[in-house]
């Protein structure tokens, strides 16, 4: 049975353990909503932070500037590839009529400069090699640097796109609730960017885009179709269309909207179901490479220590 003395000292130990892990918790959850609050408000975190951030952005706008000066050097003269290059940046959320210059311009830079980052600061064993193979890296080093750009644009589109597919289902909901309170469809729509500013600040930067294209004059069908082009994807060309449609016949646009939002939440719920069901083929990898061998050397390493310690005796005999 326990000492009495010793019971005592481990529940004071867990109950001071408890205390201190409350308070921390309790100070981070502070801080936590002090942060959302003043991101909710506007107001930036003043002092040493603001000057960083100041500074990151002077640096950040003499670095595009250099970039779009290289970029001109690699402009094409082909306003086409140009013109698809454009509608790739604004489909991955640059919309600054410079960026495709600066676009160019990072390709060329880094094309430029991995090699030279390699010639400044190669090694004794990279200098042995022939010249036929430094010349090889070289090549390389440049076509990774020339493509590496269109890469990570891939990936940032890709990545927006997820954003706003996961959003306009939540998106929709809210249009809804507007629309049947009351209001207009460019009203709603203005609206309910403002609340996804803090939860998909992606959606509400075109709902946004989109309200500001119907209050400048602009038709419906027009904006409605260059949401479609800005976001590149079909639920959003489809839903577009619905709403084009709806303002063309004079149908009722809540009960649309109403239909199309459970139809792409339904979309949602069915990626998710094919996600959960691509995890454990994606897992099996991992698994038998890192986790299995694991296994292998806890289950079988005392047996098979056991195993030489019986029988390297008796054959060394």
């Amino acid at each position: 049975m326990m000492d009495a003395p010793l019971l005592l000292s481990i529940c004071v130990f867990l109950v001071c353990f408890l205390t201190i892990l409350a308070a921390f918790s309790y100070a981070d959850l502070r801080k936590s909503v002090k942060l959302w609050r003043k991101r909710a408000e506007g107001t930036a975190a003043g002092g040493f932070l603001d000057h960083l951030r100041q500074a990151g952005h002077r640096l950040r706008t003499i670095v595009v500037e250099a970039l779009a000066q290289v970029g001109h050097v690699s402009k094409p003269k082909d306003e086409v590839e140009l013109s698809d290059l454009r509608k790739s940046l604004i489909t991955a959320g640059y919309r600054n009529p410079t960026d495709p210059i600066t676009f160019l311009g990072a390709k060329l830079s880094l094309a430029l400069i991995l090699p030279l980052i390699l010639l400044a600061f190669r090694s004794d064993s990279i200098r042995l090699l022939p010249a036929s193979t430094m010349i090889f890296l070289y090549l390389m080093l440049a076509a990774a640097g020339f493509y590496a750009p269109h890469l990570w644009l891939r990936l940032q589109t890709s990545r927006r796109k997820q954003k706003l597919l996961d959003g306009f289902p939540d998106a929709l909901d809210l249009i809804v609730v507007c629309v049947e309170a009351g209001m207009g469809l460019g009203a709603a729509i203005a609206r309910v960017g403002d609340e996804l500013k803090l939860a998909h600040k992606e959606l509400s930067d075109e709902f946004h885009l989109l309200a500001i294209e119907l209050r400048t004059g602009l038709s419906r069908q027009q904006a409605l179709r260059n949401l479609g082009i800005r976001s590149d994807l079909d639920d959003v060309k489809s839903l577009a269309a619905m709403l084009i449609q709806t303002d063309r016949f004079g149908t009722s646009v809540g009960s649309a909207l109403k239909v199309y939002s459970e139809s792409m939440r339904k979309n949602r719920y069915f990626r998710a179901e094919e996600e959960a069901a691509k995890l454990p083929v994606k897992m099996l990898f991992p698994m038998i490479f890192f986790i299995f061998p694991s296994f292998f050397v806890v289950i079988l390493g005392p047996a098979v220590i056991r195993i030489f310690k019986t029988v390297l005796p008796t054959l060394t005999k």
